[in-house]
Protein backbone atom coordinates (compact mmCIF):
# COMPACT_ATOMS: atom_id res chain seq x y z
CA UNK A 1 0.00 0.00 0.00
CA UNK A 2 1.21 3.37 -0.62
CA UNK A 3 1.77 6.02 1.96
CA UNK A 4 -0.74 8.81 2.13
CA UNK A 5 2.68 11.71 1.35
CA UNK A 6 4.94 11.01 -1.13
CA UNK A 7 7.57 12.97 -1.70
CA UNK A 8 9.38 13.59 -5.63
CA UNK A 9 12.46 15.58 -7.16
CA UNK A 10 15.05 16.66 -4.47
CA UNK A 11 18.39 15.33 -6.24
CA UNK A 12 18.79 17.86 -9.26
CA UNK A 13 18.39 14.59 -11.72
CA UNK A 14 21.70 13.58 -10.37
CA UNK A 15 21.81 9.49 -9.14
CA UNK A 16 23.45 8.91 -6.30
CA UNK A 17 26.98 7.81 -7.19
CA UNK A 18 29.91 5.70 -5.46
CA UNK A 19 31.80 8.00 -3.18
CA UNK A 20 29.06 10.36 -2.83
CA UNK A 21 27.38 9.08 0.62
CA UNK A 22 31.36 8.52 2.33
CA UNK A 23 31.79 12.19 1.09
CA UNK A 24 28.99 13.65 2.45
CA UNK A 25 29.12 11.32 5.62
CA UNK A 26 32.74 13.18 6.02
CA UNK A 27 31.69 16.44 5.83
CA UNK A 28 28.92 16.56 8.20
CA UNK A 29 31.19 14.70 10.93
CA UNK A 30 33.85 17.11 10.11
CA UNK A 31 31.27 19.95 10.88
CA UNK A 32 30.62 21.22 7.62
CA UNK A 33 27.13 22.26 6.38
CA UNK A 34 25.51 21.42 2.84
CA UNK A 35 25.52 25.37 1.80
CA UNK A 36 27.54 27.86 -0.71
CA UNK A 37 30.71 26.44 0.80
CA UNK A 38 30.13 23.05 1.08
CA UNK A 39 31.49 23.28 -2.87
CA UNK A 40 35.24 22.77 -2.26
CA UNK A 41 35.31 20.52 0.64
CA UNK A 42 33.27 17.90 -1.33
CA UNK A 43 34.79 18.48 -4.75
CA UNK A 44 31.45 19.45 -6.34
CA UNK A 45 29.29 21.61 -8.27
CA UNK A 46 26.54 23.55 -6.43
CA UNK A 47 23.52 21.55 -7.58
CA UNK A 48 25.39 18.57 -6.84
CA UNK A 49 25.78 19.61 -2.58
CA UNK A 50 22.30 19.32 -2.87
CA UNK A 51 22.20 16.44 -4.35
CA UNK A 52 24.66 14.63 -1.68
CA UNK A 53 22.06 16.02 1.00
CA UNK A 54 18.65 14.39 -0.54
CA UNK A 55 20.59 11.09 -1.33
CA UNK A 56 22.00 10.82 2.20
CA UNK A 57 18.36 11.94 3.61
CA UNK A 58 17.19 9.03 1.00
CA UNK A 59 19.74 6.64 2.57
CA UNK A 60 18.32 7.24 6.06
CA UNK A 61 22.04 8.79 6.74
CA UNK A 62 20.78 12.01 8.05
CA UNK A 63 17.90 12.91 10.06
CA UNK A 64 15.57 16.04 9.62
CA UNK A 65 17.89 18.33 11.02
CA UNK A 66 21.19 17.12 8.94
CA UNK A 67 22.78 15.04 11.95
CA UNK A 68 24.15 11.99 10.94
CA UNK A 69 21.88 8.71 11.92
CA UNK A 70 23.34 5.80 14.29
CA UNK A 71 22.79 3.57 10.89
CA UNK A 72 25.32 6.42 8.70
CA UNK A 73 27.68 6.07 12.01
CA UNK A 74 28.22 2.05 11.85
CA UNK A 75 28.51 2.10 7.99
CA UNK A 76 30.93 5.32 7.12
CA UNK A 77 32.82 6.17 10.28
CA UNK A 78 36.52 5.34 10.34
CA UNK A 79 35.40 2.67 12.84
CA UNK A 80 32.48 1.67 10.84
CA UNK A 81 31.92 -1.69 8.70
CA UNK A 82 32.66 -0.52 5.42
CA UNK A 83 33.29 2.86 4.88
CA UNK A 84 34.19 2.67 0.93
CA UNK A 85 31.01 0.22 0.33
CA UNK A 86 33.48 -2.48 -0.81
CA UNK A 87 31.28 -5.49 0.66
CA UNK A 88 28.06 -6.06 -1.88
CA UNK A 89 26.16 -6.38 1.58
CA UNK A 90 26.23 -2.96 2.60
CA UNK A 91 24.72 -1.80 -0.82
CA UNK A 92 22.03 -4.42 0.27
CA UNK A 93 21.44 -2.52 3.34
CA UNK A 94 21.54 1.03 1.67
CA UNK A 95 18.92 -0.89 -1.20
CA UNK A 96 16.76 -1.35 2.03
CA UNK A 97 16.86 1.80 3.54
CA UNK A 98 16.28 3.46 0.05
CA UNK A 99 13.13 1.49 -0.22
CA UNK A 100 12.32 1.62 3.57
CA UNK A 101 12.70 4.93 4.43
CA UNK A 102 9.96 6.24 1.80
CA UNK A 103 11.85 9.81 1.54
CA UNK A 104 12.21 9.45 -1.96
CA UNK A 105 9.15 7.97 -2.81
CA UNK A 106 9.93 6.37 -6.08
CA UNK A 107 11.76 3.97 -4.31
CA UNK A 108 9.11 3.03 -1.59
CA UNK A 109 6.63 3.04 -4.73
CA UNK A 110 8.55 0.87 -7.27
CA UNK A 111 9.39 -2.03 -4.62
CA UNK A 112 6.19 -2.11 -2.53
CA UNK A 113 3.52 -1.79 -4.80
CA UNK A 114 4.39 -1.32 -8.50
CA UNK A 115 6.79 -4.53 -8.58
CA UNK A 116 3.55 -6.34 -7.79
CA UNK A 117 1.16 -5.76 -10.79
CA UNK A 118 4.37 -5.07 -13.39
CA UNK A 119 7.89 -6.90 -12.92
CA UNK A 120 8.54 -5.65 -16.52
CA UNK A 121 7.71 -2.65 -17.24
CA UNK A 122 8.18 0.23 -19.63
CA UNK A 123 8.39 4.20 -18.44
CA UNK A 124 4.92 4.69 -19.78
CA UNK A 125 3.64 1.85 -17.41
CA UNK A 126 4.93 3.37 -14.61
CA UNK A 127 3.98 6.97 -15.16
CA UNK A 128 -0.01 5.33 -15.87
CA UNK A 129 0.74 3.61 -12.51
CA UNK A 130 1.01 6.86 -10.71
CA UNK A 131 -2.07 8.59 -12.09
CA UNK A 132 -4.17 5.90 -11.67
CA UNK A 133 -3.01 6.03 -8.12
CA UNK A 134 -4.07 9.55 -8.06
CA UNK A 135 -1.01 10.91 -6.77
CA UNK A 136 -0.64 14.22 -7.33
CA UNK A 137 2.91 14.87 -8.79
CA UNK A 138 3.89 16.92 -12.03
CA UNK A 139 4.72 14.46 -15.18
CA UNK A 140 8.10 16.47 -15.72
CA UNK A 141 9.12 16.02 -12.50
CA UNK A 142 7.69 12.41 -11.95
CA UNK A 143 10.11 11.46 -15.67
CA UNK A 144 13.45 12.75 -13.63
CA UNK A 145 12.36 10.60 -10.94
CA UNK A 146 12.00 7.14 -12.76
CA UNK A 147 15.52 8.21 -14.89
CA UNK A 148 16.91 8.63 -11.17
CA UNK A 149 15.81 5.17 -9.95
CA UNK A 150 16.89 3.40 -13.18
CA UNK A 151 20.45 5.16 -13.32
CA UNK A 152 20.64 3.97 -9.40
CA UNK A 153 20.32 0.41 -10.48
CA UNK A 154 21.45 0.16 -14.30
CA UNK A 155 25.25 0.71 -15.33
CA UNK A 156 25.43 2.74 -17.91
CA UNK A 157 29.03 0.23 -18.73
CA UNK A 158 31.67 1.61 -16.11
CA UNK A 159 32.37 0.21 -13.05
CA UNK A 160 31.26 0.32 -9.55
CA UNK A 161 33.75 3.14 -8.82
CA UNK A 162 33.25 5.23 -11.77
CA UNK A 163 32.49 8.38 -10.96
CA UNK A 164 29.41 8.23 -13.36
CA UNK A 165 27.67 5.17 -11.77
CA UNK A 166 24.88 4.77 -9.50
CA UNK A 167 25.69 3.41 -6.56
CA UNK A 168 23.69 0.51 -6.09
CA UNK A 169 24.40 -0.36 -10.16
CA UNK A 170 26.62 -4.28 -9.07
CA UNK A 171 23.32 -5.27 -7.65
CA UNK A 172 21.56 -6.13 -11.02
CA UNK A 173 18.25 -5.42 -9.10
CA UNK A 174 16.76 -3.70 -12.73
CA UNK A 175 17.47 -4.62 -16.10
CA UNK A 176 17.14 -3.37 -19.37
CA UNK A 177 15.50 -5.33 -21.92
CA UNK A 178 14.32 -4.71 -25.43
CA UNK A 179 10.50 -6.06 -26.45
CA UNK A 180 9.13 -5.13 -30.45
CA UNK A 181 11.87 -2.47 -30.76
CA UNK A 182 10.58 -0.36 -27.01
CA UNK A 183 12.74 -0.34 -23.73
CA UNK A 184 11.31 -2.24 -20.91
CA UNK A 185 12.61 -2.81 -17.67
CA UNK A 186 13.19 -5.77 -15.25
CA UNK A 187 12.92 -5.76 -11.86
CA UNK A 188 14.92 -9.24 -11.44
CA UNK A 189 13.75 -12.33 -8.74
CA UNK A 190 16.35 -14.55 -9.84
CA UNK A 191 18.26 -16.57 -6.59
CA UNK A 192 20.95 -14.14 -4.89
CA UNK A 193 23.57 -16.69 -3.78
CA UNK A 194 26.15 -13.67 -3.00
CA UNK A 195 23.11 -12.28 -0.55
CA UNK A 196 24.33 -13.03 3.49
CA UNK A 197 21.84 -15.01 5.41
CA UNK A 198 22.91 -12.20 7.69
CA UNK A 199 20.99 -9.28 5.23
CA UNK A 200 18.05 -11.22 5.03
CA UNK A 201 17.72 -11.38 8.93
CA UNK A 202 18.54 -7.89 9.70
CA UNK A 203 15.85 -6.80 7.09
CA UNK A 204 13.19 -9.15 8.94
CA UNK A 205 14.06 -8.29 12.08
CA UNK A 206 14.34 -4.71 11.66
CA UNK A 207 10.14 -4.67 10.45
CA UNK A 208 9.09 -7.65 12.66
CA UNK A 209 9.42 -7.50 16.47
CA UNK A 210 7.23 -10.40 17.13
CA UNK A 211 8.75 -14.33 17.97
CA UNK A 212 6.89 -15.96 15.07
CA UNK A 213 6.19 -14.11 11.76
CA UNK A 214 3.87 -16.50 9.02
CA UNK A 215 5.54 -16.67 5.58
CA UNK A 216 2.61 -14.44 3.70
CA UNK A 217 3.52 -11.59 5.61
CA UNK A 218 7.31 -11.99 4.70
CA UNK A 219 6.42 -12.04 1.37
CA UNK A 220 3.82 -9.74 0.86
CA UNK A 221 3.66 -6.93 3.33
CA UNK A 222 5.09 -3.30 3.16
CA UNK A 223 8.69 -2.96 3.30
CA UNK A 224 8.79 -6.81 3.73
CA UNK A 225 11.98 -8.92 2.41
CA UNK A 226 9.69 -10.23 -0.73
CA UNK A 227 9.29 -7.30 -1.84
CA UNK A 228 12.70 -5.62 -0.89
CA UNK A 229 15.32 -8.07 -1.78
CA UNK A 230 14.60 -9.98 -4.85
Amino acid sequence: MIQAKNTFSGHDSFECRHFWLKKGFDHVNSGGKFDDAAVVPLGVGRNMVTAIRYWMRAFGLLDEKDSLTLFAENIFSNRGFDPYLEDESSLWLLHYQLVTKSFASIFDITFNDFRRQKPEFTKEHFISFIRNKKIEVNENTLSKDFDALLKTYISKGGNAEDNYEGILTDLNLIEEVRRENKTAYLIRTDDRERLPEEIILHCILDKHKSKSIDFETLLFDKNSVGLCLP
